[in-house]
């Protein structure tokens, strides 16, 4: 249970307290640890009328997460060099040009401020009405009605949730991916991270059978009522899913520092990092911020990425924090607040995983080529010192008095030259070592500026005695 066996009483206590004080019919819920599922319960029913409880292939809506799916599709065409994420959408889908953008060009409609939800764009199809399940899936038949499309805030400006850039979205994937977007989802993603028990309407046999049964609210009565169909959709939330599915697809969310896109790695671990990081804060309290789809809430000091879906009769949510590798998952098969229980689910996860023994491994070998470039630097101007140093298999620099500003060098060709990695102002910026005549290193040139080597003084032998 990766650690976790101490708190899966607490864990199943909160999940069955949440479900009975809120009314619900049932849920799944599970926690992961690394690189898998850590932890499950099954909940109340999946079906009132058979008895029936939840199984971990139960399948559920998991509605709006499906566009995190939908987002990867994007970044891996991006990666691929298919499109741009700074293209506006009309050179991928031409019809777009006859939408209508009161705030400038159509052209500022782009996939990242779609990816986003910063384009302005109007949230939904023409015509929609949710409470009636009015609500057209087909993107064909949307985009014959594109004259009817517009943005309704400036780019930029505010966050402006949109179903309808998600399903145009797909519609890309569909046409950069030579296929369509179901086919391409299953064969990019969902095989290869074996997520077999996933996949859009219509369902074959065997999954339609598994489905859990959507309810309604309970506000005026303990009955339950069956919840009303929901409509056809697809890019922007028609996958189904179940607890063992989405334990592979956030154990893959932790793979940061996975490489390169090979095999089960489906995106680089620099494309993950890129779609989790913040883009711009989401609320006055700074405590909600928007990356590429994902979400980031921050509770208690801690920065969980985040994504939540609901329609007719289900309500999810998935959650993870990167740095400690956990996270968690809930499916209702009912109206609830998915997201609260599955913060609270991943805080008591994290806080067990905070409390196991770290592992003590040996540390990586330093390359013999790095081992004249470590030392102290200094800037007598300033007199401030740097640290050249070989930590955690990677060669950095350390400022002691900016401790969060630890830029990596990552070689090149040329053995003292190195490239500055992302995240801090110097990326993509050269750290060029210098050396003297006798090859020993004299200095650093980061970025903009040069900071000289300091080197120990040899100390001389003691003097010798006469008698």
């Amino acid at each position: 249970m990766g650690g976790l066996e101490g708190v899966a009483s607490r864990l199943e206590a909160t999940a069955a307290s949440f479900v009975k004080e809120n009314r619900l019919p049932g849920a799944a819920v599970g926690v992961v640890h690394g690189d898998g599922l850590a932890w499950w319960a099954p909940i109340g029913f999946s079906d009132i009328a058979s008895g029936r409880h939840p199984e971990p292939t139960t399948l559920y809506r998991v509605a709006s997460i499906t566009k995190t799916f939908t987002a990867t599709a994007i970044m891996q065409l991006r990666d691929e060099g298919k499109l741009h994420l700074d293209d506006p959408v009309a050179r991928h889908l031409p019809e777009i040009r006859s939408a209508a953008n009161p705030f400038g060009d159509i052209e500022q409609l782009t996939i990242r401020r779609l990816l986003s939800h910063e384009s302005g764009l109007q949230s939904e199809p023409p015509d929609t009405d949710w409470r009636a399940a009015r609500y057209e899936g087909s993107v064909e038949r949307n985009l014959a009605r594109v004259a009817e499309f517009s943005t309704r805030v400036p780019a930029n400006t505010q966050s402006k949730y949109s179903n309808l850039g998600f399903q145009l979205l797909g519609e890309i994937v569909t046409r950069r991916g030579g296929t369509a977007y179901v086919n391409y989802i299953r064969k990019n993603i969902l095989d290869p991270l074996e997520m077999t028990n996933s996949g859009f309407e219509p369902l074959g046999e065997t999954l339609a059978s598994r489905r859990a049964t959507g309810y309604a609210g309970r506000f005026l009565s303990d009955e339950l009522e069956l919840s009303s169909t929901a409509p056809s959709v697809w890019a922007e939330g028609g996958l189904w899913s179940c607890v063992e599915d989405l334990a592979r697809w956030v154990s893959f969310q932790l793979r940061e520092d996975g490489g390169p896109r090979r095999g089960a790695q489906v995106l680089a671990g620099e494309t993950l990092r890129e779609m989790h990081k913040p883009r711009y804060i989401g609320d006055p309290d700074w405590t909600t911020a928007l990356g590429l789809t994902w979400w980031a809430v921050r509770q208690h000091d801690v920065i969980w990425i985040q994504h939540s879906g609901g329609l007719h009769g289900f309500r999810t949510n998935v959650c993870f924090d990167p740095v400690h590798q956990v996270g968690a998952i809930v499916l209702i098969n009912g109206v609830g607040d998915a997201t609260t229980l599955s913060m609270r689910l991943g805080e008591i996860a994290r806080e067990a995983v905070l409390a196991i023994a770290p592992r003590i491994e040996a540390p990586p070998a330093m390359p013999e080529t790095y081992r004249d470039l470590i030392g102290f630097y200094a800037d007598r101007e300033l007199g401030r010192l740097l640290r050249v140093e070989w930590r955690d298999g990677k060669l950095m620099i350390v400022d002691p008095e900016l401790p969060p500003w630890r830029p990596v060098l990552t070689p090149t060709e040329n053995r003292d030259v190195f490239l500055i990695a992302p995240g801090v102002r110097e990326s993509g910026e050269n750290a060029v070592f210098r050396r003297l005549p006798n090859e020993r290193v004299a200095s650093v040139f980061i970025a903009a500026g040069t900071w000289r080597r300091l080197d120990p003084v040899e100390t001389p032998p003691p003097p010798s005695h006469s008698t």
